[in-house]
């Protein structure tokens, strides 16, 4: 079972600006092919961090009103979340490593 969770406008304030962990947010949409390709990436991840991070996803043609709100303007787009702050971003597709860096990072570990 996936520990990534699913957000959406009812809840995306609660899952991640309040949140107490810091948030991993994968904005993606069905359609988009690198979006699928590192899907499986960020279900490692949440497994690798659990307890220690939230991992998000967010279908941006679901909620174009959070995709503007954080200007996502190429998918995917990753944005890491400390404190109901944004923290780091990145656009495209990345090495695995290059998540768990910035995740660690973060975490300050």
């Amino acid at each position: 079972m996936s520990k990534v969770i699913h957000s959406g406008a009812q809840s995306f304030d609660a899952d991640v600006l309040n949140s107490h962990v810091p948030v991993f947010v994968d904005f993606w949409a069905e359609w988009c092919g690198p979006c699928r390709i590192i899907g499986p990436i960020i279900d490692d991840l949440a497994k690798e961090f659990d307890g220690k991070v939230k991992f998000i996803k967010v279908n941006v043609d679901e909620n174009g009103e959070i995709a503007d709100r954080y200007q996502i303007q190429a998918i995917p787009t990753l944005i890491i979340f400390k404190n109901g702050q944004q923290v780091n971003r990145i656009v495209g597709v990345a090495p695995k490593g290059k998540y768990q860096s910035l995740v660690r990072e973060v975490l300050g570990s």
